[in-house]
């Protein structure tokens, strides 16, 4: 059943419509995910929905009685009180309302999201703050859920969190992201909004994405034959109509069609084009630390770091928020000295900074002015270039060029930042959370680049997909100031966490059976021994292989389920593995009480 449905809807603020006569209809439980380049009108789609926003042209039909919560990119601005008072929202006057169930709802919802009640809101972190609320946004109970980058400066756990509870949650959902990680795992639909229409997908990203392309193709090929009749067709007129005979005229009548669509296509922008200065190589050794620590007050932000970076390395730096992730940078840099142990930098270094919290942009300058310092042009290895042209190479248009900056979007003032970042020789490149609000599109050009770069990246991203195709080791805030380091990215860092994990269970079980046989072992000589048949001493024999197969089934068993992966396999497995290890430990303790019986 629709929850809510868009009929021949159009909007536009000047120029081409943002949307042009689109219909959308989302369903009760469907997890829908809005993909399309920045500003092609996802967040303006979801304020139509959320009613904040009316169409110029067509309706919008929401189902009578219906939620919908929206939690948005950024956080309320006076948005003041403890956490409770914040989720509780409006309707926090249970006694007055008679709302007893609400209130039971908000405590829950406290508890089930690990929120401190009484804490004051202001003081929390972004990533807390995004949680609040979020848990304020389900307190109403919505039958629609509509998030615009809900992972936004979110850490990983967090992120894995918001997953699941997600997946578990059973109501509609409409999201914007650009974490594909996030969005491979929770959309059943994707919608894209590209030039003023939505195109449905009903399959998986990846599926997409190949989908997508070959579309794509297909257009071009469509459009060129276009072009080329249309030409044609313009030749012929040209040379003059020798007769008004009926065929000329419907020629021509087709002609005059033609020239009106062509005026009305919308070509598909072009991609960004990046390319990142390199100056002159650094040293082999980029960075050495030795027993390096660093602390604040009686807390250890790092501790006993020892580690060696060299050219070409691409390492990512992961952790919680409020970890120390942007501390162990500036140790790194040689912006702070360790208190304990030592930190030396290579030489040649030539560093280039990318700040998550954009202090980098002065709101009131002008776009081109930001990246060529009130310049008309720009040096890019060694060419000199007009500031508009190189602007229009990160998706900037001539006029957008010139606007202030506190007029752009998020992804936009991502894409100045990289803009203003490339025009600076570097062979040490410093990304804190890059990926933020950039599109898909955008994001997999930035990977390929700094696949491509020759000089060391040190980045701090909480996003896993990127975190794969970039990185070549990482450096993991693991607690108490600890940080250990982990070869690839993220997926080869999680498996093998999960089979150091595995490896510790195992070694534990195997303690206990350990320490039971020798009780047993140590109890047995007070009892009168017998003699052991012939049966007996074989099975006594036998009873050491036995163990070992199944310890080693054990172990291989608790690699698997320790796996998030494994998980993606058909139930009837998972649940074959689960029981199969229960039967183990049973046959474990059976071969252990035997085993010291016979002895």
């Amino acid at each position: 059943m629709a929850i809510v449905s868009l009929l021949d809807v159009s909007l536009s603020f000047g120029g081409a419509p943002l949307l042009d006569r689109v219909n959308l209809q989302i369903d009760r439980g469907e997890r829908v995910c809005l993909v399309g380049r920045n500003g092609a009108g996802k967040s303006t789609l979801m304020k139509l929905i959320s009613g904040e926003t009316a169409p110029d042209v067509g309706q919008v039909f929401r189902q009578a009685g219906a939620v919908f919560s929206t939690l948005r990119q950024e956080v309320p601005i006076g948005l003041t009180g403890t956490v409770r008072t914040v989720v509780e929202g409006e309707g926090g006057a249970y006694e007055e309302h008679n709302d007893w169930e609400r209130h039971d709802r908000v405590e829950r919802l406290l508890e089930q999201m690990g929120l401190p009640a009484e804490h004051e809101f202001a003081a929390l972190s972004a990533g807390q703050k995004r949680r609040v609320l979020l848990a304020r946004g389900l307190a109403d109970e919505p039958q629609l859920l509509l998030l615009d980058e809900p992972t936004n400066h979110l850490d990983l756990e967090s992120i894995k969190w918001l997953e699941d509870f997600l997946l578990e949650w059973g109501e509609a959902l409409l999201f914007v992201t650009h974490d594909r990680t996030f969005l491979r795992k929770l959309s059943t639909r994707i919608i894209e909004v590209d030039r003023g229409q939505l195109v449905g997908w009903a399959c998986d990203y990846d599926t997409f994405l190949t989908r997508k392309e070959a579309v794509l193709e297909a257009e071009e090929i469509e459009r060129a034959q276009f072009d080329k009749k249309l030409a044609q067709e313009e030749v012929w007129i040209r040379r003059g109509v020798k007769a008004q005979r009926s065929r000329a005229n419907n020629r021509i009548h087709a002609l005059e069609k033609m020239r009106a669509e062509r005026v009305a296509r919308r070509d598909r922008a072009g991609k960004a084009t990046m390319t990142a200065q390199e100056a002159d190589r650094s040293g082999f050794k980029v960075i050495a630390c030795e027993g390096a620590g660093f602390r604040y007050d009686e807390r250890w932000i790092v501790r006993d770091l020892t580690t060696r970076i060299e050219r070409g390395d691409k390492i990512g730096i992961v952790g919680p928020n409020g970890a120390g992730k942007t501390t162990l940078l500036r140790l790194l840099l040689g912006q702070l000295a360790p208190q304990v142990g030592t930190m030396e930098q290579g030489t040649r270094l030539e560093v280039v900074y990318f700040d998550q919290l954009r202090a980098q942009l002065d709101e009131t300058m002008r776009v081109q002015d930001a990246v060529a310092d009130g310049n008309a042009t720009v040096t890019i290895n060694g060419k000199v270039r007009h500031v508009i042209s190189y602007l229009e190479d990160f998706l900037f248009e001539p006029g957008r060029a010139r606007t202030p900056i506190k007029a752009l979007s998020g992804g936009e003032r991502n894409r100045l930042l990289l803009a203003r970042l490339f025009t600076k020789p570097c062979n040490v490149l410093v990304l804190d959370e890059p990926t933020n609000d950039l599109d898909a599109e955008t994001l997999e050009l930035l990977e390929d680049l700094l696949v491509e770069f020759g000089g060391t990246l040190l980045l701090v991203s909480h996003d896993r997909a990127f975190l794969n195709e970039v990185c070549t080791s990482l450096l993991v805030f693991e607690g108490e100031g600890k940080i250990a380091e982990y070869l690839g990215g993220y997926d080869d860092w999680q498996k093998e966490r999960a089979a150091k994990a595995a490896a510790l269970v195992a070694a534990e079980e195997k303690a206990k059976r350990d320490a039971k046989a020798a009780e047993a072992a140590a109890a047995g000589p007070a009892k009168k021994a017998r003699k052991l048949t012939n049966r007996e001493r074989a099975e006594l024999d036998a009873l050491p292989k036995v163990i070992e197969k199944l310890e080693t089934e054990q172990t291989n068993l608790t690699t698997k389920l320790a796996d998030p992966l494994f998980f993606r396999k058909p139930a009837a497995e998972v649940t074959q593995a689960t029981v199969r290890l229960h039967e183990i430990e049973a046959e474990l303790a059976k071969a252990f009480t035997r085993w010291a019986e016979l002895e």
